[in-house]
Order: C-alpha cells, then structure tokens, then sequence
C-alpha cells in the first residue's frame, strides 16, 4: 500500500538521523494499518537493536519472521543481533546471505537502504576479523549506493582508510573524494597580517586517542611570542582533554557542530594555518576543511596517507616517509614527523625472567597479513623454546579467536607457541612479559612501536616503499635504534632471530632512557622545526 511506503520511507530517514524512538512511532502507524506486516515489526526490532535491548528485539523479529520468513529487514537485524552477541562468525555469514538477496533488487529504494546497512554492519564485523581489504570493498559500494552525499562521503572516507592497510595509496582514487563537496562554496582569504601567526589544530581525538600521545609538543611548547593556537575540538571529551588544556590555548568546542557551521566560525576566528589532525580516521574533520576555512590547511599525524582533497595543501612528512604518493605538497622534516609525549605515565619498566624469548605484537590486528605470520612463524621455527603473545581486540571474543586460530593453523603455526590476549586498560604494563615486539607491515605501527620502545621492548620493523610503509623506520631512526629497521622479510627474521640470542636483555636495560634522551621525545626541538616550516608557509603565502 502507498500509506504504508511512506510511513516507511519516513522510518528510513529517522533511522539516518538516529532517532530511533521515531522509528517506533512510524512502525505503530504500518501496524496500525496493516497488523500482517512484517516490515512493522522488524522496524520495531530494529529500534530495539538500537537501544541493545536485544531480548526485546528477539521477540518482535518471531512477529516478523512468522508474516513473513524471507522479510529482508528482519533478516537483516537477526544479523545484527548476531554482531551485538559476539556471534561474528555467524553475523559474517548471515548478513552475506542478505546482501547476496538484495543486490537482486537495488533498484528498490527499501532492498537498497537495507544492502546499504547490511553492507556497513558487515564492514565493521570483517575490519574485527583482519579482512580490511574487504570491507573496505563492502564500504565503497555502500557509498556508491546510498543518496544522501554526506553519508556517501563518510563511507568513501572509511574506505579510503581501511584500503591502506594491505594496499599503496592511491592518489587518484582518493581525489574522487572531492566529488562529494562539488556543491561547497570555499571560503575566499586574504591577507591577515596578524602580529602572531594564529594557528589551529582541528581533530575529533584530543581524548585518550593515538594523536593526543603526538600533539602534545605542539600544544606545551610552541613559541608565544610568534604564535597564537586555538584548538578546535569535534569529539568526546575526557580526562586526557584535560591534561592537554592549558592557559596558552583556546579551545573550542565543535561537537555536534555541522560542517559548514564550523568551517564558519574557524573563518571568523582568521586563523593563518589549519592543522587537520585526522586525515581520512574516523569521524575526521576533512568535511569541515573542505570549506576551506583557513587560507593554508595542513593534514597529518592522525593519518598515514593521502587526503586526495583539494581544499588541503600540504601534508606533514619526513625524510625517511616522503614519496610522490600525495596529492598535497609535502612539508618534510629533518627528524620524524612523529614526537611522542605520553599524556598518561606509562608504568614502570619490569621485565619478568621467563623461561624462553617471548615475542609480541599489540598492534591492531587487521595490519597483520599472512606474509607477516609466515614471517612471524619462521621466527618461532628459528628461536628454539620461544613463544608469542597477540593482543588485540579480536581476542576479546571466542568467535575472534577462533578466526585466527584458523589463520594460524592454516599456515602451520604451532598454536602451543601462541598466547593470545585481549585487549586491556593494562596492556602498557604487559610489555613487561614481551622480550621483543615484531612490527606489522606493509602498515606500520605508530603508537605501538613508541609504546613498546618506552616500556623498554625492542621493536623489529620491515621499511616498505611508500610513506605508512615506512613509518616503524622514522621513528626507529628518531629513537637512535637504526639497527632495528629490516630492508625486507628475510632481513626482518635475521635480526629477530640475531635480538633473540641473549641480546635484547642489553637493550631491556636502558632503552627508556635512551628513549627519553632521542630526538623521538625531543619536545621542544620537533615543536621548533614545525614551527619554522609554519614561518616559511606563511611567507610565501603573504607574497
């Protein structure tokens, strides 16, 4: 019936702007009308799974499944019901089944908004399970599918992402990002001629997040008399928000703010130079720059590649990291484009004597790829009574473990050598059980690696080819520890085998001091030859 279309049509919308009790009222109107359908119940489902109130959900999907057992909405929220669970296995082949059905009939605008739901959950379920190329694939074609352009951007943006976990960037592929602000007026500049360069750093993450451990030196130590910095703030704050406020900033508040409110108000602040601290991450900050806000946008540290958007020319690099693979020009660093500054202190360096070399890995661990685990396993096979620990969050659920337990087992992995650990407020403290920690590639840890250096953890990285190949190298190079960084996969076993022979307790002793005293936690010198870089910017740009 036409009625009953409509109501759900405005079901659909309310569902976007998450507003989940409207949903509710639209189903009541359809049962209302029609108490067979099934679409009615499984709206009221859906609600429910927004809410977690899974029982009730349950309940209402035996309505549904009983008008009609094929309803592809029920279908689709019993798979979300399965992810809510903890059923991942079971939710991956359950909504493949739905998505496989509705892509039979994309042209129907409700088949079309479940595929694109079905598409998203799924995305979330395999980035869990270390499949990163597909769902980004999963996310790319939900965008293409999906009407509304700022919903389509953010899956685009979230594929661009998750592809550069296994894959080069693309610089092409990520400029298509621009299509979706073709409708954006940017703002025209001209010259402020401020007597303080005014700076603003912009990111959903100054909380307990990756980025906060490296903004640090460029909040606490930049240079007063030439420089002005406000910080503009578009998440949840936190404690370590707190930590990181201090008297020489202002901050304000965008949370919540839409994009073209906010690019409004960083306007009429007149900030000189916008530094984007997100890149493509999640909930970033690059629809608000796509106004072009500031005269001069920056993107890096939160972000390892590409933008591809036109509004952002420069992007933050070093030495060791540049490469062509940028649609923005390159800002290069002497030293490493990273400076790690822990804004929680981390806990005390106290190795435990164990029976054998223990290797470790606490990286996210949709970067391990199979040429990292034969590699991980022939280290194994080469380090007599050696064992490794895996912390991650796919540990911290029976169905995750059993996907790479199957992983492992497929690619001969002695699974008696393997611990595996889920992820914990502690994890910084169970360094102390890892002798030495074994990089991801091609996709570098960040953090991860400056992390386990400051708990006292040698860390083996492979040096790829292009820039987020390459970042375990800089910051290895920063930290004075040349002699870590593999030119390739045998070279990489060879020096975790070498470390593995006794030498990685000399390093145990003193690596945070050593640490303490390199270029890497050099505050005050990394804030200085970015601030340098700002001067020259700001010249050529007042030309």
């Amino acid at each position: 019936m036409e009625e009953i279309l409509d109501w759900l049509k405005l079901a659909e919308k309310f569902a976007e702007d998450g507003d989940a009790e409207s949903m509710v009222g639209a189903a009541n109107q359809i049962l209302e009308i029609d108490r067979n359908c099934a679409d009615g119940y499984a709206l009221i489902a859906e609600s429910a799974l927004y809410f977690c109130d899974l029982n009730y959900a349950e309940r209402l999907l035996a309505q549904a499944f009983a008008k009609d057992k094929r309803n592809l909405r029920a279908r689709l929220v019993r798979g979300g019901i399965y992810f809510e669970r903890f059923q991942l296995i079971k939710a991956l082949q359950f909504l493949d089944l739905v998505i496989k059905d509705a892509e039979k009939h994309t042209d129907d605008f409700l088949t079309r908004k479940t595929l694109i739901k079905a598409l998203c959950w799924t995305a979330d379920g395999l980035y869990l399970a270390g499949e990163a190329d597909a769902a980004a694939e999963n996310l790319r074609e939900a965008s293409r599918l999906t009407e509304n352009i700022q919903h389509a951007a953010e899956l685009f943006s979230k594929h661009l992402f998750l592809r550069n976990y296994n894959l080069p960037p693309d610089k092409i592929l990520a400029q298509e990002y621009n299509k979706f602000f073709a409708n954006v007026t940017p703002y025209s500049h001209k010259n402020y001629n401020h007597k303080k360069i005014k700076i603003g750093y912009i990111s959903p993450d100054f909380r307990q997040h990756a980025v906060a451990n490296f903004v640090q030196p460029l909040l606490k130590h930049f240079d007063g008399k030439k420089f002005s910095v406000t910080c503009y703030f578009t998440g949840e704050s936190d404690f370590v928000t707190q930590k990181l406020k201090n008297k020489k900033i202002a901050w304000r508040d965008l949370k919540g703010v839409d994009a073209a409110t906010a690019a409004k108000i960083i306007h009429d602040d007149k900030i000189d130079i916008l530094f984007d601290l997100s890149g493509h991450s999640q909930n970033n900050c690059l629809p608000i720059l796509a106004y072009k806000p500031a005269p001069v946008q920056i993107s890096a540290l939160g972000y390892t590649a590409t933008t591809g958007l036109n509004a952002v020319d420069y992007f933050l690099t070093d030495k060791i990291c540049a490469d062509d693979n940028f649609t923005e020009k390159l800002l290069t660093l002497e030293g490493c484009q990273f400076c790690y500054a822990p804004v929680i202190k981390p806990p005390a360096v106290n190795h435990k004597k164990n029976n054998c070399v223990t290797f470790g890995s606490f990286n996210n661990f949709a970067k391990v790829t199979d040429e990292v685990l034969i590699c991980w396993k022939k280290i194994l096979d080469s380090v007599p009574n050696s064992k490794f620990i895996i912390k991650s969050k796919i540990c911290s659920i029976d169905d995750g473990k059993k996907i790479l337990i199957d992983r492992l087992q497929n690619l001969n992995v002695n699974i008696e050598q393997i611990e595996l650990r889920p992820y914990s407020k502690d994890y910084l403290e169970q360094y102390n059980d890892i002798d030495i920690a074994l990089d991801t590639f091609p996709y570098n840890g960040g953090l991860t690696t400056c992390e386990a250096l400051y708990m006292g953890v040698p860390v083996i990285s492979r040096r790829g080819n292009y820039h987020g190949s390459k970042i375990g190298a800089s910051i290895l190079t920063a930290a004075g520890l040349p002699e870590f960084v593999a030119q390739d996969s045998d070279d990489y076993i060879k020096k975790a085998v070498e470390l593995a022979d006794g030498k990685f307790l000399d390093y145990q002793k003193n690596l945070r001091e050593k640490i303490s005293k390199s270029d890497l936690t050099d505050g005050k010198k990394y804030a200085a030859e970015i601030e340098k870089l700002f001067e020259k910017i700001e010249m050529n740009n007042n030309d």
